[in-house]
């Protein structure tokens, strides 16, 4: 059975300003409820970049006396920062750790080796995963980057692929590297080609849809759902589908993120419930 891992929320309080601890234990439940295998932590649906590196291990900590294996997200904006985040990620005892290429500056491969190797080696052995999603680094993972980083870092096991359509995603279909789709629309072609499963920022709501998606093998429901919520900002709309299903969650995002206004919310409920 390929790998369900939902892309988890973080429960915020005071607007977003705030951390909501008391959230997390039957956020998590809820998950574990519904057929999830694990969980990734803190990464692009949870907000990760807009956390406080004491926040980030604050939450992982936490969500590790949960009911799922967490893979923790440990990419950061500097070198010095995800070294960080991943020693202790792997000290607290995550599965995994997972680290995008850093946004903004774009690295030649040389400098995203050295990165991805200093990351790998501080949680060493700790199976660490290269999380690929060119639309939020600003640029893609050069393939021969990833095969440089098997010889450095004997744990390296995967990566997340999040990128469309499937043509972006088959050069990171490496002989015995675990790759896990990102898109939900690439679900069933990814099993296709050979994929361990999904790493879904969709499941972090609707677990079930993408469960389902992995078991049939057919990922259209789970690609139109994905659309629906995409017409409203995402973030905010997954803690509002995660509310209204009875999770005691709020619908607070961190700024510069936005919530959904009124209208907006009774739109999104109303079209994916």
């Amino acid at each position: 059975m390929p790998r369900a891992i939902a892309a988890a929320l973080t429960p915020l309080r005071d607007g977003g300003d705030a951390l909501d601890l008391d959230a997390l234990p039957p956020y998590l439940e809820f998950l574990a409820g519904h057929g999830i295998d694990g969980i990734l932590l803190l990464g692009t649906t949870g907000e990760g970049m807009n956390m406080a590196l004491d926040e980030r291990r604050s939450l992982l900590e936490l969500a590790l006396g949960g009911p799922l294996p967490v893979i923790a997200h440990c990419g950061a904006q500097t070198t010095a920062a995800t070294v960080s985040l991943c020693a202790h990620a792997a000290q607290a005892g995550a599965e995994g750790v997972a680290v995008i290429a850093p946004p903004y500056f774009v690295l030649d491969e040389d400098a995203l080796l050295a990165h991805f190797t200093a990351a790998a080696r501080a949680c060493a052995p700790t199976p660490f995963y290269a999380y690929e999603l060119k639309a939020a680094s600003g640029y893609a993972i050069p393939p021969r980057a990833i095969e440089r980083l098997r010889e450095q870092a004997s744990n390296l096991v995967g990566m997340k692929v999040s990128d469309t359509p499937i043509a972006n995603v088959a050069p990171y279909m490496l002989d015995g590297l675990e790759v896990l789709i990102g898109a939900e629309a690439l679900i069933g072609q990814g099993l296709a080609a050979g994929a361990a499963g999904a790493v879904s920022g969709l499941a972090s709501a609707f677990p079930e849809a993408v469960v389902g998606a992995l078991r049939s093998g057919d990922s259209t429901a789970a690609g139109a759902l994905r659309a629906k919520v995409e017409r409203f900002p995402r973030h905010a709309a997954l803690k509002e589908v995660v509310r209204a299903r009875g999770v005691p969650i709020r619908p607070d995002v961190r700024a510069p993120l936005r919530g959904l206004t009124p209208a907006e919310r009774d739109d999104l409920l109303a079209s994916v419930l």
